[in-house]
């Protein structure tokens, strides 16, 4: 038996993070208002399940493409489907296609997760509401610190304002409709996520929920790219090459913002510009330059 799922890539613009606090919320509880969107590029996931022999592990987990240094995400998703039935005599072959570079703030630990998660339900036909499919991934992000509101976002896909934080089935978007865009950004180096917004926690939470409120009211992606500036300013993300990328990009009229949290510029723009942006991205040759359009559907089992 198997079985083939994917998940886009979501980057996130700005954001307010609700982690745990005195109250002691459930996982699917916290997580992060905020605005992002989802891109045609992510992670694709292949499950095959055999008869377990003699093996040490119940499951092998490889990567193509982009490699990821840790299986954790992973390994708590399988975890997770193995309380649901008796699948103690089954081996697991797991095998994660990754078309975005990790740890560049391109979501890649929430794709792995979401689109393992979708890939598991078909294979072991344990047949879960697609909300608690989410609710897997998504606490594996949490709990494994390595993401706060990607998996509500890719689950979802488009251009997204995310208005209530958690776990799908409980967390809330608002999709925003844009007119045919390309999304070309370029990737340099990256940051560790759950250290940043340790360090940086209360000037987040200071912006990002007043700028939730701002792009409600205008549902523009041009307004979106200005904010995502502003918020990786202030909350001082910014290094000199980016800074330089996107003194280059503004002097040219070309709108931007930065990723979160890697040291990634990204523009969203009408397709007729596409030449001159990537004619100012390949000066630099040390970063990974990615072209590609919004995903509008979200996570989703493919050809099974």
């Amino acid at each position: 038996m198997e079985a083939t799922a994917f998940c886009p890539a979501h980057i996130t613009g700005f954001f307010k993070a609700y982690l745990e606090n005195n109250n002691q919320k459930k996982s699917e509880e916290l997580g992060s208002m905020g605005a992002g969107f989802s891109i045609k590029e992510g992670v694709t996931t292949h499950v095959n399940i055999f008869p377990k022999d003699n093996q040490n592990s119940n499951f092998k987990i490889t990567t193509t493409g982009y490699q990821s240094d840790k299986t954790d995400v992973s390994e708590y998703v399988l975890n997770e489907f193995l309380k649901l039935g008796n699948f103690e005599n089954l081996f697991f072959d797991i095998q994660h296609e990754i078309t975005i570079p990790v740890g560049y703030g391109l979501g890649s630990s929430s794709a792995v997760a979401l689109s393992l998660s979708y890939a598991l339900d078909h294979v072991l036909k344990t047949k879960l509401d697609q909300t608690i499919i989410g609710k897997i991934a998504h606490n594996a992000e949490i709990n494994c610190k390595t993401g706060l509101g990607d998996v509500l976002a890719s689950y979802h896909g488009g251009f997204e304002i995310r208005v209530k934080p958690g776990a799908p089935g409980i967390g809330q978007v608002e999709k925003i409709n844009t007119e045919d865009i390309s999304i070309i950004m370029i990737c340099f180096s990256p940051i560790s996520t759950n250290k940043f917004i340790k360090e940086r926690l209360f000037q987040i939470n200071g912006l990002g929920g007043k700028m939730v409120d701002r792009l409600l009211e205008s549902k523009n992606y041009e307004h979106f790219q200005d904010m995502s500036l502003e918020f990786a300013k202030y909350v001082q993300v910014m290094t000199l090459r980016m800074e330089k990328l996107i003194k280059e990009l503004s002097s040219n009229g070309i709108k931007c913002g930065v990723a979160l949290f890697g040291e990634t510029v990204f523009t969203m723009i009408p397709i007729d510009k596409e030449k001159q942006v990537l004619k100012i991205l390949e000066k630099y040759s040390d970063g990974i330059i990615i072209k590609s359009k919004l995903d509008n559907h979200g996570a989703r089992l493919l050809n099974n």
